[in-house]
């Protein structure tokens, strides 16, 4: 087993109360693993503080083998990893392909308003809606979107960064069923390139569906982890969520 990211007694607190408590786990190169648990569990916490948009307190998160005990959102990059959010975000005032474009550019926000862009960049945006059903929308402005277009449109931008390491927040939720279809599809073309897809999601058919691999969180500690049936049918699992 090839690991691709791992945590090493990592804890995050807040005013005392330990969002994850000293948690030793590791995500393999390659595969879906989902991270699941109950609300307040510690899931949205552990992705923030592995993406840099929250301080470690204690402990270590090593990538591709580089042990850090500090990671810096402006470093994510770099690090080969990328992700989405539970409430999207996306530049409101630019259209969806000025959304793609500054991803595939690395401009910044002033720049893309007045850079030409090359073909091979606008190739590259119009694949990647084609792929999420959202170029008919190129040209319509992020904030008269729909919250499952805004959503489509961050898978494809998270699609832009062509990372190694996917965290997906939640990327199902409030998604119409043609909708969810389509984000399965981009999780599983990820997996088939090779990629390293970590996904936290409540659906458990979901779960059933796309994992090769489930970690259940329960007060920021490993509650169990292993195949997808085998964790849904652990008895620990199913009290901690009938208890919730």
């Amino acid at each position: 087993m090839k690991e691709a990211l791992t945590t090493k007694h990592l804890t995050k607190q807040f005013d005392g109360v330990k969002a994850v408590n000293s948690l030793s786990i590791s995500f393999e190169k390659g595969i879906i693993t989902s991270v699941i648990g109950p609300n307040g569990s510690g899931k949205t916490t552990l992705i923030n503080v592995l993406t840099g948009m929250l301080p470690i307190n204690e402990g270590t998160v090593a990538v591709s083998g580089v042990e850090l005990n500090k990671v810096y959102p402006y470093d994510v990059k770099a690090y080969g990893m990328t992700r989405t959010f539970q409430q999207v975000r996306l530049f409101e005032q630019m259209s969806v392909l000025d959304n793609i474009l500054i991803v595939l550019t690395e401009r910044n926000v002033f720049s893309a308003l007045f850079e030409r862009h090359t073909r091979y960049h606008l190739e590259q945006a119009e694949e990647l809606l084609k792929q999420v059903d959202m170029w008919k929308k190129k040209d319509e402005l992020a904030e008269n979107l729909s919250y499952g277009q805004r959503k489509l449109v961050e898978i494809a931008r998270a699609l832009a960064m062509q990372s190694e390491i996917y965290f997906f927040d939640e990327p199902f939720a409030g998604l119409f069923p043609e909708m969810r279809k389509i984000v399965i599809s981009a999780i599983n073309d990820l997996k088939k390139a090779g990629k390293t897809i970590i996904l936290v999601e409540h659906d458990m058919e979901l779960i059933r569906k796309l994992s090769d691999h489930v970690i259940v969180l329960d007060s920021g500690k490993l509650l169990a982890q292993g195949e997808p049936e085998q964790v849904l049918n652990d008895k620990k699992v199913i009290e901690a969520y009938l208890g919730e």
